[in-house]
């Protein structure tokens, strides 16, 4: 919503809470979150050991 002709700063604000709640129900999510994020390997447990 374009609002920047809208000089009341509450007049704005409200303006965008009716555009917010107008706005049409998001589609439920079709894979889990972060699938697509690329995984790490591990790092093996040698590393971990103090001397």
């Amino acid at each position: 919503m374009n609002t920047k002709s809208v000089k009341d700063k509450a007049e704005r604000k409200k303006l965008k809470r009716e555009a917010r709640g107008k706005k049409s129900a998001k589609a439920k999510q079709t894979e889990p979150r972060g699938s697509r994020k690329p995984k790490m390997k591990k790092k093996g447990a040698a590393g971990s050991t103090r001397r």
